[in-house]
């Protein structure tokens, strides 16, 4: 590892952490797919963290392709384009995975789509310079990438023009891409670094740019050395760099990579900016090169179906607002043994059984499970052996918050700092109980955050 991490500060990797199984085989050398046209979509007006968008159609009204049908009205939000020509029928409102309600704006498809090769090239092909002689300027980088209403496509779906921009007050001196995709099951961002390598080098440059980044890093775990190799040649002839780390969960976590890679720490409370260093996804960032150069929105994203539970593992190019019901119908429905659906991956997705809900910007998979997977995780009593603390990336009491959550002691919840808690599922994976710590904890922050709320009210 020290040979393979020559020339970075950090070592590779950070401390705690779990080594789960991997289970990429599942969908890892599936190349991606262009999902056929749908003939609707549903676009929830929340498709990001912060503040949900507000509908600038009306029912009847036509739209086309990549045109604006919600806008952002806060400073943490992203606008919503439409991802399929049609006719807007009437609001309605839709359920998440995470099980909030919200309003979405459904669009019938009419007159012709565009898809197969044809969308491909529209997404992912064309010429991608890696050198710009003053083209572009920060501010009119951010403009656009604020216009395509782009946001983190690893999951977290924080808009990103918030992040890629310059900050006089704090000076960014590195860009981090993350393509370590450490969640098991998951392969989207693996297949855009092999399919699509160009615009992900093409964004790098250009977020580079538009931060005043001295140092650009693309950070690949060494589980993946076909786009480790591939990305380093595509970067040849440009300043970027690339790290390879250690294979390790959550090594995709934005404050666990920046440890590993510069050996600097982010305080809570805090974010990457404030030690000056801005994290994207690859698969952002190539959105970022297709909103520059072609001025198009961010429209689709690719999506993998994965897991012992669906009959053909896939990844897929699909439209934000696609049912999930599509995307298993399309790869060949759930096998007899099926038992549990996910969205995004077993560490950190929420399980539903609403195949009606529409994916969403920040949706990067769905993982099916099987009963013999479920069988793995019946839960007993907690017998305090603290692997939890152990394991845990934020140095919590995993433990701890969750007793507090059953019990809805929120006073003990704060004192123990659950708000703290990223949800990277190291708790629950290595419990030996099996006792569900990301389910209660996720309770528990709901209860310390409502209590704040009506403080505030």
């Amino acid at each position: 590892m020290g040979l393979i991490f020559k020339g970075f500060k950090g070592k590779g990797t950070f401390p705690r952490g779990i080594h789960p199984q991997e289970q990429k085989h599942f969908s890892a050398d599936s190349a991606i797919e262009v999902l056929p046209a749908p003939e609707n979509v549903l676009l929830p007006l929340l498709q990001n963290i912060g503040a949900p968008c507000e509908s600038i159609v009306k029912p009847k009204q036509n739209v086309c392709y990549g045109e604006v049908v919600a806008e952002s009205k806060a400073l943490i939000s992203a606008s919503i384009h439409a991802p399929i020509s049609g006719r807007v029928m009437k609001e309605s409102v839709t359920t998440l995975p995470n099980a909030r309600h919200v309003p979405a704006i459904p669009i019938k498809a009419e007159g012709k789509q565009l898809e197969g090769t044809d969308l491909w090239d529209d997404i992912f092909g064309g010429e991608w310079p890696k050198k710009f002689n003053g083209e572009f300027t920060p501010k009119d980088i951010n403009k656009m990438i604020d216009d395509a209403g782009i946001v983190g496509l690893g999951g977290a779906a924080f808009p990103t023009y918030v992040k890629i921009t310059f900050n006089r007050k704090k000076p960014v001196d590195t860009l981090l891409i993350n393509g370590c995709e450490c969640e098991p099951y998951l392969t989207p961002d693996y297949r855009v670094m092999l399919e699509a390598p160009e615009p992900v080098i093409t964004g790098a440059v250009l977020a580079g740019i538009a931060t005043g980044a001295k140092d650009i890093i693309i950070c690949i775990e060494k589980n993946k050395p076909a786009a480790i190799d591939l990305i380093r040649k595509k970067a040849e002839g440009t300043n970027i760099k690339v790290a390879v780390l250690k294979t390790k969960y959550p090594q995709g976590s934005e404050r666990h990579l920046i440890m590993a890679v510069l050996k600097k720490i982010v305080p809570l409370g805090s974010l990457p900016a404030d030690v000056g260093t801005v994290v994207s996804n690859v698969g952002t960032i190539a959105a970022v090169a297709r909103a520059v150069l072609k001025k198009k929105p961010l429209t689709h994203r690719v999506v993998t179906v994965t897991g012992g539970g669906i009959k053909n593992p896939k990844n897929l190019l699909i439209p934000i607002g696609v049912s999930y019901g599509e995307l298993i119908e399309y790869c060949g429905g759930l096998t007899s043994n099926a038992a549990r659906v996910l969205s995004g991956g077993p560490m950190m997705g929420f399980a539903f059984t609403d195949f009606n809900m529409p994916i969403t910007k920040g949706t990067g998979g769905i993982t099916l499970l099987t009963h013999e997977d479920m069988e793995k995780a019946k839960e007993t009593n907690c017998i305090r052996c603290g692997k939890c603390v152990d394991v845990c990336p934020m140095h919590l009491i995993p433990a701890k918050l969750a007793q507090a959550a059953k019990y809805k002691n929120v006073e003990l919840a704060e004192k123990y700092d659950i708000l703290a808690c990223m949800d990277s599922g190291c708790c629950g994976y290595i419990c030996p109980a099996k006792i569900p710590l990301v389910q209660l904890i996720r309770m528990g922050k709901a209860m310390v955050q409502a209590k704040r709320k009506n403080r505030m009210e």
